[in-house]
């Protein structure tokens, strides 16, 4: 029944839809305007319906008083009677017992069901009784609710796609999920206790519960790598919610994608917090005064710009606070009034004979800001840049990188150095992700004066009357035209038809935050944050002034050399100890079998660490495998075709030392990764160095040489972590060096 009324539901609504699109090119641009947004509008109805494919019903509540209530991904009313609900969405407050719900504490419920299904089918239906009159029970129950289901969706085999965990939902996860949205929120947990899922279910949860707020400035949600945004990409649509904005730290920055690759020392030096003092040391060093005296001659009278006038001028310009764009007409208006009463003093002569009013000291002005000589050299003294003209114009001079970085050690300013790129590099192989909170930094303390925003406007209807013009070509092309019709490109042109494109176009709340720097959010959600680095801090924080934000990582996991040693160290200077700290202790993916060998390392990273509770066991025990002849890559095959078979359909990810991913992927795959190190989490077996894996899980994990993965960085002990801790069945280590002592547990096979 549910189903069915799905189905009617959601091709009245496709009907509604294609007739709000079938005549677009009729109307007027108001008009237009109002169907785009019908459009958007019935188009994020269909997204929420497509959430039923994933499962619609998943549970039941039987209450005390005999009351019935389904839990679902979305709320359904009964239409033909009076509105009655047919499904509870699973963020309704009424819904909350189906996830906290315990025979110890029953809050009302008698009995919970939870269903498996497959699109219609249902495949399991598991029973819990709460009204226990044993206590004792209760108190021997693994503390786990929905039990089977749980178990059941965690041994399951991974797609290469993370799944939504809604129907599963547990107690401490729930708590963190509805907690209140204001004020800075750290998440801290260990491997697979499910810290990216409650991110993410939070985000749904935000926009259900205060969506007049939230759809207003959008909620962002930070992910450590694109691998890893893949990854989760499909987890908030199977909840019904695609309004969210998804980025990496290189991806904040409009128009902009960073993919070009650093040495990892070079992005350390980049993430620094005395990076800010650099880049506004630059800033200032671009704000010059002549060295010697400029002559001119303006409308037949001398003028004499030189150091004082520039001085000064540069002095009230920076007085004003206003960013270096801004404040540049601040300093050119003060160089022009100073430069009037020079011109005002010449004409007066030596005895003072001829005085001038204001109107001519505002005349002499107006002949001064004509001259184009003139205003070419205040434009040298204090030019109009661009964040990213900054950034190269700095990188690519020792000399200006040697002034403005003083402070830094000689080594690190070497670190900095790069030749500009050529013209013809694209622009997302131009720049790192490291760059990215610098460029930010630099855009914050350069603020626009227009001509950036209006170049962006130029483009895009540049490029939007090229694609029209292509339509039109497409159109003309056609055979068997009957040459007494009108064509096309009668009645229309490329700029024309571009122009009634662009007055048509609706944007969403995420597309406009997306190309907005400086769009503020109502909410930002951080994956994986121990690994931001200070400076990528200053930038998520000015996408969040009201610091309305949900931290989410583990410290025992940080592996980039910029990363946080601590939260504390993190958040201080942002919020002081303005931040609350909730704690998820139980870890659903990773085995009994492979956490007892993680957990030797976690006590080499930090012995007061304490590691989360693995609550389930597979009853097969991690291996080490050690090279005894050959080389270590053909080994590394015959293990993973070992691995990968016996997880039939499963994923198979090989995790190793950065330096020997290209050969492994050359010999166990047959292939190396597309361009920026791309990776197709769905197919069976992936290759990954082990910062590309955070996040992520598998069904087997061979971990290669764990020895030169501690070596490889300050953090490989917290590498190592990561790699074992990635595996939901299997794990194997490969290794020819001797295998580090903790990993004592391994045994050889």
């Amino acid at each position: 029944m549910l189903y069915e009324r799905l189905d009617a539901r959601r091709a009245e609504t496709a009907r509604r839809l294609r007739e709000v699109l079938h005549d677009e090119t009729v109307g007027t641009p108001q008009a237009l305007t109002e169907r785009d947004a019908a459009a958007a509008m019935y188009t994020d109805r269909l997204a929420a319906l497509r959430a039923a494919e994933h499962g619609l019903a998943f549970g039941r509540l039987d209450a005390d008083d005999g009351e019935r209530r389904y839990v679902g991904r979305l709320g359904l009313l009964d239409e033909e009677n009076e509105y009655e609900p047919l499904l509870m969405d699973w963020r309704a407050p009424a819904a909350r017992p189906f996830y906290t719900a315990t025979a110890a504490s029953p809050e009302g419920i008698r009995r919970r069901r939870h269903l498996r299904t497959r699109r219609r089918d249902v495949l399991a239906v598991d029973d819990e009784v709460l009204d226990l009159e044993d206590a004792m029970a209760a108190s021997q129950s693994s503390g786990l609710t929905s039990e089977a289901a749980l178990l059941a969706a965690v041994g399951a085999r991974r797609t290469g796609r993370m799944s939504d965990i809604v129907a599963t939902i547990q107690g401490e996860q729930d708590s963190i999920i509805r907690s209140k949205p204001s004020g800075v929120l750290v998440v801290q947990g260990g491997p697979g206790t499910g810290k990216t899922a409650v991110a993410l279910h939070r985000a749904a949860y935000l926009l259900y519960t205060h969506r007049d707020r939230l759809a207003r400035r959008g909620v962002l949600v930070v992910g450590p790598n694109p691998t890893f945004l893949r990854y989760i990409g499909q987890v908030l649509p199977s909840l019904g919610e695609t309004s969210v904005v998804l980025g990496t730290v290189g991806q904040l920055h409009p128009g902009l994608d960073a993919r070009r690759i650093e040495p990892v020392e070079t992005a350390a030096v980049k993430g620094r917090a005395e990076m800010a003092t650099v880049i506004a040391a630059a800033v200032r060093d671009r704000q010059q005064v002549p060295r010697r005296p400029i002559d001119l001659v303006v409308e037949q009278q001398p003028v004499r710009l030189d150091r004082d006038i520039a001085n000064a001028a540069r002095s009230r310009a920076r007085r004003s606070r206003k960013p270096h764009n801004q404040a540049k007409r601040t300093f050119q208006r003060e160089a022009l009034r100073l430069l009037a009463e020079q011109v005002a003093r010449t004409l007066a002569g030596p005895g003072g004979r001829r005085l001038l009013d204001a109107g001519d000291l505002s005349d002499i002005r107006d002949e001064l800001a004509e001259s184009r000589e003139l205003t070419r050299e205040l434009d040298a003294l204090w030019p109009t840049l661009s964040a990213e003209q900054l950034l190269t114009d700095l990188f690519a001079d020792r000399r200006r990188l040697n002034s403005v970085a003083r402070r830094l050690p000689a080594a690190d300013r070497e670190l900095l150095y790069r030749p500009a790129p050529a013209a013809d590099v694209p622009v997302d192989l131009r720049w790192t992700p490291a760059d990215v909170p610098l460029l930010d930094e630099a855009a914050e303390l350069l603020g626009d004066d227009g001509s950036e925003a209006a170049a962006r406007e130029a483009a895009a209807l540049r490029e939007e009357v090229l694609y029209a013009q292509g339509v039109l070509d497409v159109l003309d092309l056609e055979e068997d035209l009957d040459p007494e019709l009108l064509r096309a490109t009668d009645i229309v042109d490329a700029d024309r038809l571009a122009e009634r494109q662009r007055v048509r176009r609706y944007d969403s709340t995420a597309e406009r935050a997306a190309a907005d720097r400086e769009w503020t959010y109502g909410h930002v959600i951080i994956d994986e944050a121990q690994e931001l680095s200070p400076m990528a801090w200053r930038l998520v924080m000015r996408r969040c002034p009201s610091r309305s934000m949900t931290v989410v990582g583990d410290i025992a996991q940080t592996g980039d050399r910029a990363g946080a040693a601590s939260w504390g160290e993190a958040l201080s200077p942002f919020v002081a100890n303005r931040w609350r700290l909730e704690q998820l202790t139980v870890n659903y993916r990773t085995p009994s079998e492979i956490a007892d060998v993680a957990d030797d390392v976690l006590a080499a990273i930090e012995p007061g660490l304490t590691a989360p509770r693995s609550v389930r066991s597979t009853g097969v025990p991690p291996r080490a495998v050690r090279v005894k002849g050959g080389g270590i890559d053909d080994v590394v095959a015959k293990v993973v075709a070992e691995e990968a078979g016996a997880v039939g359909d499963g994923r198979t990810a090989v995790l190793a030392p950065e330096h020997r991913v290209a050969a492994l992927r050359e010999r166990v795959l047959g292939a190396v990764a597309g361009e920026g190190g791309d990776v197709d989490l769905s197919a069976p077996v992936v290759v990954l160095p082990v910062t590309a894996a955070k996040g992520l899980e598998f069904d087997a994990v061979v971990v290669v040489e764990p020895a030169e993965l501690l070596a490889e960085s300050p953090r490989g002990a917290n590498d190592l972590y990561v790699a074992l801790t990635r595996s939901t069945q299997r794990l194997a280590v490969v290794h020819a060096a001797p295998l580090p002592e903790m990993l004592h547990r391994l045994q050889e096979g």
